[in-house]
């Protein structure tokens, strides 16, 4: 069983302070045991307000890489790329140097850019030092969607370390996301989640065990690390 441990902030500017305060630590703890540091992190608007936060945060950015926990398959310049959400929020300041390996790429079909975004992610070593997950209202995570096509092989921990691609009902497009085995052993694994209404979908996802119904409950009981849970209402 995973060990939880949940961590509760008077409101969401509280939460990205103390979050990026703590990913810093292991960005920089990352770099002076192995002179680089890695961070995939997660879409959505929940992050923004964390992202400005550690874009602040004094790190040696040009030792680390970050890249996206999941993709939409859409070209930067559509509004519901998360590569855009990162650039804008996150790539700044004293971020800025970093370093960023993008999920998508211009190809016919979400499977080649897997392929190609699995290629690229080779090069920044595993385990990844930190991971931030979001979590869906449906209880998706990553781009672990329930019944999703390709969910059963996302969610296998002896798969191969990789992106693929996602199809399912509710997701819009079609999406990219590192596999479960990807992100599960991470030395700072973090689900960032806020909202009264996210903390019953958590409830529920802790109540159950059927990762088909709610694939978070993949993270929450298998993952290879301790999941931190961030929460603010």
């Amino acid at each position: 069983m995973t060990e939880l441990s949940l961590h509760e902030f008077a409101d969401g500017p509280t939460l990205a302070d103390k979050l990026a305060a703590q990913v810093a630590h292991r960005l920089s703890s990352a770099i002076e045991a192995n002179g680089k540091a890695s961070i995939a992190v997660s879409g959505g608007s929940t992050p923004k307000k964390f992202f400005q936060a550690l874009s602040a945060r004094d790190v040696d950015w040009q030792k680390v890489t970050v890249t996206l926990v999941d993709e939409r398959f859409v070209p930067v310049d559509n509004p519901r790329s998360n590569h855009a959400l990162v650039r804008d929020h996150l790539l700044q300041n004293k971020a800025a140097d970093a370093q960023f390996i993008p999920l998508f790429h211009q190809c016919p079909n979400a499977d080649e850019a897997a392929s190609i975004a699995t290629r690229e992610a080779a090069e920044i070593g595993n385990p990844f030092d930190v991971v931030i997950l979001g979590m869906g209202g449906d209880g998706h995570t990553a781009s672990f969607f329930p019944h999703g096509d390709h969910l059963a092989k996302a969610l296998d921990a002896n798969g191969p370390r990789c992106v693929m691609s996602m199809e399912a009902e509710g997701a819009d497009e079609p999406r990219l996301t590192f596999s479960f085995s990807s992100l599960s052993d991470a030395r700072l694994l973090v689900l960032h989640i806020e909202g009264e209404a996210k903390k019953d979908v958590l409830k529920k996802a802790q109540d159950g065990t059927d990762e088909t119904e709610m694939p978070i409950r993949a993270v929450l009981n298998r993952a290879a690390s301790p999941v931190e849970i961030y929460w603010a209402p």
